[in-house]
């Protein structure tokens, strides 16, 4: 008890204000917890406030284009979660009549939500006694109480998940849930936590045998895989260009690319323009080409680096399904894509 009630105390105090928080709408609460995985909350809460205005209910996200869903996404990474969101909101509005599942176990057949985004919903939207496990929850409890178990084995979510539910009160979970999230975002940091100013300074084990920096224990590294992307950005007689969709699966799945020579390793002027020329994407006759970029841009995904480079090649005549500067606009592009487009 002596935990819950300092938790509480500061949640309380310091907890910020946040338009999901004020709410036990589920599909607002949904959104939030989908866009929230792998995104900071400063970088999430914008996006959440344009879906909740483009879409303002389940219905409106299923009857919506994927382009424009993903359009709206653009930029917050891990497309898969908006390609997801937009089948289940598909999958809520024709078979479920509009209405999520109200238990942890029914949210958790959903597509795209996992146990800790059905143990949110289930706990903030129908109180159930459901606790939450995320990166936040395992650093304060690995810290508080000295827990030395390797968090990226599989065994460890659920001796987390066990504690987490032994402290949490069972007539309010909703507020422990939110209160050792918050925590975990706002004072439990994963680098300089500032522990002089912490509750639990008093009873925290990390703190008084000074392991604060070494918990939690994660030993499994991701492993980085390098890609090599050269982008050729076509402009005819008309300043028009070319497009094409990205339908392979993985990375940046039906988003928008410029066309695209991949490497195996960075390549020159040389190699690039040799390439261009054999082609089959256009038949125009190259005029000029030029490297808009010197240095690579190297832009990190989870599970990869790319190393892009954007070429502008010049030709005759014009383009088959040309496309203006204005037009390009309209579509959704990875980040780094459309960064490249607004700098032109």
């Amino acid at each position: 008890m002596i935990f819950y009630n300092l938790l509480i105390k500061w949640y309380l105090q310091n907890k910020r204000d946040l338009p999901w928080r004020n709410t036990t709408n589920p599909y607002h609460i949904w959104l939030s917890e989908i866009m929230l995985q792998q995104t900071r909350v400063a970088q999430g809460l914008p996006y959440f406030l344009s879906f909740t205005e483009a879409f303002p209910t389940v219905f409106d996200l299923a009857n919506a284009d994927e382009e424009k869903v993903l359009k709206l996404w653009q930029g917050l990474g891990y497309y898969s979660r908006a390609r997801n969101l937009h089948k289940t909101a598909q999958y809520i509005a024709t078979e479920l009549n509009g209405i999520f599942p109200s238990t942890y176990e029914g949210l958790l057949q959903l597509k795209g939500v996992g146990e800790y985004t059905a143990a949110a919903i289930a706990s903030f939207s129908y109180n159930e006694a459901v606790p939450v496990v995320d990166g936040n929850v395992f650093r304060v409890l690995s810290r508080y109480f000295d827990i030395e178990t390797d968090i990226a084995q599989a065994s460890a979510k659920k001796e987390f998940t066990a504690l987490a539910y032994e402290l949490m009160p069972k007539d309010t979970p909703a507020l422990f849930n939110q209160a050792i999230m918050e925590f975990g975002a706002l004072q439990c940091v994963p680098k300089n936590p500032d522990c002089s100013s912490c509750v639990f300074n008093a009873s925290c084990a990390a703190l008084q045998k000074r392991k604060v920096e070494q918990l939690p224990v994660k030993l499994k590294k991701t492993k980085v895989k390098n890609r090599y992307f050269n982008y050729i950005v076509l402009l005819d007689e008309e300043d028009k260009t070319l497009i094409q969709k990205r339908t392979a699966k993985g990375i940046w799945h039906n988003l928008y690319e410029f066309p695209l020579i991949e490497t195996v390793a960075e390549e020159d002027f040389e190699f690039v323009s040799k390439a261009i020329s054999e082609a089959t994407y256009f038949d125009n006759p190259i005029m000029s080409m030029r490297a808009c970029n010197d240095e690579s841009m190297v832009h990190k995904l989870s599970h990869q680096h790319l190393y892009i480079k954007f070429w502008e090649v010049k030709v005759k005549g014009k383009v088959v399904n040309g496309i203006t500067k204005e037009n390009l606009k309209q579509y959704p592009f990875p980040i780094v894509i459309h960064n490249f487009i607004e700098s032109e």
